[in-house]
């Protein structure tokens, strides 16, 4: 739905008990989605700052999640380096330096050759991008912006073992359009646009100076930018990428957040919203009596897809803790593997995947490397998991300090 974009300005609730797996599928969202779709994780107190209003902190990072895509039709020259001389004359201010007038450089692409005067400047760029002969560059027309693709796949049999990038020699004119495309948030553009606070005092100064440039962006400056964005997509310039606001643990929100959320949801740029949380019934935050399913009002809960996330069985943890172990470097005998997943029907997931590094231990002072049952009930015996705990301490009360 996502990837179709029938998403945007929705919301989805992933609701289950500790250790069911729902910041594991938001990762594995993030993932799936690619670095090119914004995925902005956050968790329900990150908004409770001295410094910066809760609402802010809550759109600051709603405009994260929603990415724009610009597409610019750029004339450019590309091609493979064949010839690079700075042309140098004598300082005009005097003195025993010289300084370089141009720089001459060859690009030869699959259609032809082609040798450019350029500017000093473009020749520091050159320098700073560590560009060579050999190497396939593109330099923009208007700007004169340098960009190292790679190197040429004509030198690839030089080494095996390159850290170096090869790219094909490009094809086309050496001088062409080509389209760049740019991916930026919201949140980048809301930064680039946002002006430094402060008078001319003296402490307002001296205030800049120790503060990090940490810039008021305001409801304005973002309601013009969304007017430039506007325009653009009409253009058919850009193109709007709703990316994915991931906000654990949504029962630490108070009902303040949750109606400026109600509100977020509805503007026409919006990206998709999952919260999760571990609760069931319990107060809204902010109000004195209003207990609600997992936190949230019943208004915002009303627009929510729900999705359950139920505790995993036995097969299940069989297969993850086998994966975790593979991934950790631990090798486990098949009766540990049954007796860890025993143990985490009985306590949680998470309780046994920390078992696992204590287990490898025990077995390498006993001189073995793989982890048997022998190693996995010695540790079990040594730690306990939070229901054990709650029954020792039911069980035992009269000794422990009210």
């Amino acid at each position: 739905m996502i990837k179709s974009k029938k998403m945007a300005g929705r919301a989805i609730l992933m609701a289950g008990p500790p250790g069911t797996g729902k910041t594991a599928i938001a990762l594995a969202m993030s993932h799936e989605l690619g670095n090119k779709v914004p995925f902005c994780p956050m968790v329900g107190s990150e908004v409770f700052s001295s410094e910066i209003k809760k609402t802010e902190v809550l759109m600051e990072n709603f405009r994260r999640a929603i990415g724009l895509r610009i597409k610019e039709s750029k004339e450019v020259y590309e091609g493979e380096v064949t010839e690079l001389t700075p042309v140098e004359t004598e300082n005009p201010m005097g003195g025993y330096g010289k300084t370089v007038s141009h720089v001459i450089i060859g690009l030869k692409t699959a259609k032809g050759t082609k040798q450019l005067k350029l500017d000093p400047t473009i020749y520091e760029s050159l320098q700073k991008e560590k560009v060579e002969v050999g190497d396939v560059i593109y330099i923009e027309a208007n700007s004169g912006a340098v960009k190292r693709q790679g190197r040429s796949d004509t030198f690839a049999a030089e080494f095996d073992l390159e850290a170096e990038e090869y790219v094909p020699l490009p094809k086309g004119d050496v001088h062409k359009k080509k389209e760049v495309i740019q991916d930026v948030t919201l949140h980048d553009l809301d930064m680039a646009n946002a002006k430094p606070q402060g008078g001319q005092d003296i402490l307002s100064m001296v205030g800049q100076l120790i503060k990090s440039k940490k810039t008021e962006i305001t409801d304005k400056l973002r309601k013009e930018i969304n007017k430039v964005v506007n325009k653009y997509i009409d253009q058919g310039i850009a193109e709007l990428v709703p990316g994915v606001l991931f906000i654990d643990e949504v029962h630490m929100l108070d009902l303040e957040t949750f109606t400026y959320l109600h509100r977020a949801l509805e503007s026409a740029i919006a990206p998709i919203v999952i919260f999760a949380t571990n609760r069931g019934r319990c107060l809204v935050r902010g109000t004195d009596d209003i207990i609600s399913p997992h936190g949230i009002p019943l208004d915002l809960l009303d627009r929510l897809l729900i999705i359950r996330t139920t505790p995993y069985n036995q097969k299940d943890m069989e297969a993850i803790i086998k994966l975790r172990a593979n991934t950790e470097g631990h090798v486990l005998d098949d009766e540990a593997l049954v007796t860890l997943s025993e143990i985490g029907t009985r306590s949680t997931l998470r309780y046994v995947v920390q078992l696992l590094t204590p287990a490898a231990l025990t077995a390498k002072t006993n001189g073995r490397t793989a982890i048997s049952k022998q190693d996995i009930l010695e540790v079990s015996t040594l730690f306990l998991d939070a229901k054990s705990s709650a029954r020792i301490l039911t069980e035992n009360k009269d000794k422990f300090m009210r």
